[in-house]
């Protein structure tokens, strides 16, 4: 489970970049910058499912400081 986690987590930081990229150079709480955060969303959701990660809660730390991170790195790129 861990080996996966690791992977997923990864995953999810990658997918995020560009996304972060996007919300950093449009104007805050603008359609665009919503879209910036949310449309990643349902990709993580099918991550995980493919993954076969599931939902377990120990999971979810892990997958949202990924997403956070990949939103936060990609805005500084």
């Amino acid at each position: 489970m861990w080996t996966r986690l690791v992977l997923v987590s990864l995953l999810v930081f990658v997918v995020n970049l560009p996304f972060g990229y996007w919300r950093a150079r449009v104007r805050k709480l603008s359609l665009q910058w919503f879209f910036a955060i949310h449309l990643p969303i349902p990709m993580v959701v099918a991550i995980r499912f493919l993954s076969g990660l599931g939902f377990k809660a120990i999971t979810f730390p892990f997958v949202i400081l990924s997403f956070f991170l990949g939103q936060f790195v990609g805005g500084k790129l």
